[in-house]
């Protein structure tokens, strides 16, 4: 079994790489590799997508990357591999993306990425530091978290998903913030399950167990 990290220039993958290694070594789900060549990714049996910054940024470094995309693109959608992206590697999930300047994201789950508004103006932006999960929808991934575990954030923009089924969980800012989104074979976290200690372990323990 391998699981490629997607290393496209847009963050530092070394403490999420470690996380992985660290869970794929205690639950027997064989090989982490990062890498940015498409050859790779197109062997994979689960591919995981960083990414730190900005919406429009992290996408065209992505697409820059050639061949990258098409890859991911077809081992996805086409072959059903077990995908994750975190942080802005969730956020390009959705249709757009509103950072800066609208940016077409992949369209795997409806949406649109818009800016954090707390209801109350004390609440700084970003949401940024540790904050407590509501399950929304259950989903084998999230077997062991429960509502009120906690995870960590550092993100100014946040999905908004079309259907709320896809919505498998949120955050309270003042005013829901979502936190988790999936369907087939597809999920992303917009927290940093590398920072998140034994939530964020569990969430990628169950990743590399998954089988949709």
């Amino acid at each position: 079994m391998l699981t490629v990290l997607v290393d496209y220039d847009s963050g530092n993958l070394h403490s999420a790489a470690k996380a992985f290694q660290r869970m794929a070594d205690e639950t027997g789900a064989g090989e982490i590799l990062v890498s940015a060549r498409p050859e790779d990714a197109a062997r994979a049996d689960r591919i995981v997508l960083p990414g730190d910054g900005a919406f429009p940024h992290c996408r065209r470094a992505l697409s820059l990357q050639t061949g990258l995309f098409e890859v991911i693109d077809d081992a996805v959608t086409k072959r059903a591999i077990p995908f994750l992206g975190i942080c802005v590697g969730m956020q390009m999930l959705a249709t757009w993306g509103r950072e800066y300047e609208d940016t077409k994201g992949f369209g795997w789950i409806g949406g649109e990425v818009t800016r954090i508004t707390p209801a109350d103006p004390a609440l700084k932006v970003p949401h940024m530091g540790w904050n407590d999960l509501v399950i929304d929808n259950p989903h084998p991934v999230l077997a062991g978290i429960s509502t009120g575990d906690h995870a960590y954030f550092v993100h100014s923009f946040a999905m908004r998903v079309d259907s709320p089924a896809e919505r498998l969980a949120h955050v309270d800012y003042a005013g829901d913030v979502t936190a988790i989104v999936g369907r087939d074979n597809i999920l992303g976290a917009q927290f940093h399950p590398e920072k998140s200690q034994a939530t964020g372990l569990r969430l990628i323990a169950n990743f590399l167990a998954w089988k949709p």
